[in-house]
């Protein structure tokens, strides 16, 4: 997908963190409100929130 929309602002909602995993950056949203904003290590490193949604959703190696 980066190749396709170079240099381009993307707006793209989803449940899934596999397919954010790459995004430059990333808001998480709990209950309505802002939890996180960072890239993935970022947000593995400092929101609970996106931690619990990450560890649910991926194996040990996508983790790492």
């Amino acid at each position: 997908m980066k190749r396709e929309v170079r240099d381009a602002t993307v707006i793209l909602v989803a449940q899934r963190i596999s397919t954010i995993m790459d995004a430059d950056q990333i808001i998480v949203l709990d209950d309505g409100r802002i939890a996180g904003i960072g890239t993935h290590r970022e947000l593995m490193d400092s929101c609970l929130v996106y931690q619990q949604i990450a560890h649910s959703q991926l194996s040990r190696e996508e983790l790492a």
